[in-house]
């Protein structure tokens, strides 16, 4: 008797399991069906933009973490951000828009380097988004490693652009 009761507890908890796991991928994007009516722009004509955004890269070689270099969004033309409770900056496509950004590079531990703060203007033209309701990261630079300065680059991804050699 304590066989069957111990395997139908197995049965019901490995079904339960399963009933909590998402029904979908949730690494398939913005039109996978698991995710939240929230996680989209409020407005039918808007792009989601982080408001701020770390860059790393993963050195097999070293078995480590390369820390790279902060942006955050400062200023959506000279107001201060409305930012999401998921981090996202809500921006209407064919909108000129000036983003003011601050950057950051990171020591090895990834605490920032006060020292390496600056900013900088960033245009968004009335053809930058051409596709409402995707989102998009703002990066600090095109790749994680032997860059210098803050040059925001737009990205759908959240890796660099480019991989250092």
């Amino acid at each position: 008797m304590k066989p069957v009761v111990t395997l139908v507890l197995a049965c019901l908890l490995v079904l339960a399991g399963c009933q909590s796991s998402p029904s979908t991928n949730p690494a398939a994007g913005l039109n996978s069906k698991s995710q939240p009516e929230s996680a989209k722009p409020k407005s039918a004509d808007a792009v989601l933009l982080s408001s701020q955004h770390c860059l790393s890269e993963y050195l097999r070689e070293q078995g480590r973490v390369h820390y790279g270099p902060c942006l955050k969004v400062i200023s959506v033309d000279n107001s201060p951000p409305r930012v999401r409770d998921d981090g996202f900056i809500e921006i209407h496509i064919a909108t000129p828009i000036t983003l003011n950004t601050s950057c950051v590079y990171r020591h090895a531990d990834g605490s920032p380097i006060p020292a390496t703060m600056e900013t900088t203007a960033f245009q968004i033209t009335p053809s930058t988004f051409k596709q409402p309701g995707q989102r998009w990261y703002l990066h600090a630079h095109k790749q994680a490693r032997q860059v210098v300065g803050c040059e925001p680059t737009l990205s759908r991804s959240k890796k660099p652009t480019y991989k250092t050699d």
